[in-house]
């Protein structure tokens, strides 16, 4: 017999006729009750047992852990908590789970710590919190192509290996088939790239966005949605060393197009997950409202988690300069009374969190989009304004996190692009393929970049962003 996926069966009416489920045993109480869950839900299945019908060795073995197949009738349930449980005729255990070694992890029923689970990442998708968490994830992921295909975008697949350093930052994990032990030299002694794989030093990408680019000025409209790689020694809640970016580039489009096509974008998934995953959002906002008890008062937030949902997609989106947001930092209290960590001085200042959480949180209470950053803070690509100064950049503010996105309008001038890239001594000979796109109907184009991750934590309201991610990968840990 087919089985069922507890979800589906958990929507069902009582029937006369059996169905099977199967799944992994959450509790067994009193050689009766067995609490099953098969991940497609939130919620676990009932099943009931007469123990005299079954023999005790097989009662022995459904244990907390134990993969299981329950064939039975659907009934109404008479206890509470449930509305339908399975009156179990057949089981069978597919897998077992020894009692003294599942006390030893994080599926023993009782509460662990996040990094508990971090340590067993393989088996936490199995508890309440990540069952949740990745459920959601899943659908936040789907909305994204949603939107993009609905809207007229062409998925775009970047390499993943690059010669190229998209940010000029310079953190970039080396991709290389030489032998680290004993690599060919040149005749500098250092070591000969042209005798690696591709001729060249490689490494992973940081950005899809300047592949990207490309396409757009082919395509029309694109986006990237794909694994990221920064060898930041940040050992923070905010950071990961591999994360997924979704990246659209659209041609013909401004700032003010730009800004319009984030809001838009945002909203839309956020509103998707608000309609989809409701169960899960439910017990993360119950389980957010208990972890922040333990916090003070100040560090709590004002608003429940769907709460905070609900206020991104029923506001506007507020826009301001970067010269006007210094202006409104510089005058504030906590500037004014050094309570920054960073205190705001001069135009110029390259924003923190809290700063960015001042402007969204306290002082315009709602979403917050700068835009026209000084030249000398943001990257080499984004277009230049006629005051020389600043650049059509822009960043997207939440509550509670901050930045969740980066874009800006390109530079599409090849003069002005190529003196830029001079002035922040970057290579011409590594980049001549996106200077050249100018030469071939240069048009104004724009895009952005919004971390997945950050996404998916601002959605559940996840503390830390190793938290979000199936394997997180951090300084010095690669484990899994």
């Amino acid at each position: 017999m087919q089985h069922i996926e507890i979800k589906k069966v958990l929507a069902q009416e009582p029937s006369l006729h059996e169905i099977t489920v199967k799944g992994w045993v959450r509790s067994f109480r009193s050689n009766r009750f067995i609490a099953l869950n098969d991940g497609s839900t939130l919620h676990n299945l009932q099943c009931v047992v007469d123990f005299e019908n079954f023999e005790e060795d097989v009662l022995k073995k459904v244990t907390v852990g134990a993969a299981i197949s329950v064939t039975g009738t659907l009934v109404e349930s008479q206890g509470k908590g449930q509305a339908v449980e399975i009156q179990v005729s057949k089981l069978e255990i597919l897998g077992e789970a020894d009692p003294e070694e599942v006390k030893l992890t994080i599926l023993s029923p009782k509460r662990h710590t996040m990094e508990k689970l971090r340590e067993q990442a393989h088996l936490r998708v199995r508890t309440n919190t990540f069952g949740a968490v990745m459920r959601t994830r899943s659908k936040l992921a789907f909305a994204v192509h949603d939107y993009f295909q609905k809207n007229g975008f062409y998925y775009m697949h970047a390499p993943i290996i690059t010669g190229s350093d998209a940010e000029g930052a310079g953190e970039m994990f080396r991709v290389s088939a030489l032998d680290p032990k004993n690599p060919p030299l040149d005749e500098e002694g250092k070591v000969d790239f042209k005798k690696d794989f591709f001729e060249k030093e490689t490494n992973l990408t940081v950005s899809g966005q300047l592949e990207a680019e490309t396409y757009a000025m082919g395509l029309g409209k694109v986006y990237t949605f794909g694994p990221t790689f920064r060898a930041e020694n940040s050992n923070t809640s905010r950071h990961l060393a591999e994360f997924w970016m979704i990246e659209p580039e659209v041609a013909f489009n401004d700032l003010d197009g730009n800004m319009d096509l984030a809001e838009d974008f945002i909203k839309h998934v956020i509103g998707y997950v608000l309609e989809h995953c409701s169960d899960d959002l439910e017990f993360l906002e119950s389980r957010l409202l208990e972890e922040e008890k333990h916090k003070p008062q100040a560090e709590r937030s004002t608003m429940r988690l769907r709460e905070k949902l609900e206020f991104v997609l029923e506001n506007n989106f507020k826009r301001v300069s970067y010269t006007e947001a210094i202006d409104i930092l510089k005058q504030s209290k906590p500037n004014k009374k050094k309570k920054f960590k960073y205190l705001i001085e001069e135009w110029g200042a390259d924003l923190q969190s809290e700063h960015e959480r001042f402007l969204v949180e306290k002082h315009f209470k709602c979403p917050v989009i700068l835009f026209d950053y000084p030249a000398t803070i943001k990257a080499f690509y984004m277009r230049l304004n006629e005051d020389g100064k600043t650049v059509r950049a822009m960043d997207v503010l939440f509550p509670g996190i901050g930045e969740i996105v980066g874009g800006s309008q390109r530079e599409e001038r090849y003069d002005v692009l190529k003196q830029k890239m001079i002035d922040m001594g970057i290579e011409e000979e590594e980049l001549w393929w996106y200077l050249e796109l100018r030469k071939f109907g240069t048009a104004v184009h724009s895009g952005f970049g919004l971390g997945f991750e950050r996404l998916v934590q601002f959605v559940t309201g996840m503390g830390n962003i190793r938290d979000v991610i199936p394997y997180p990968r951090t300084p010095g840990n690669a484990e899994f």
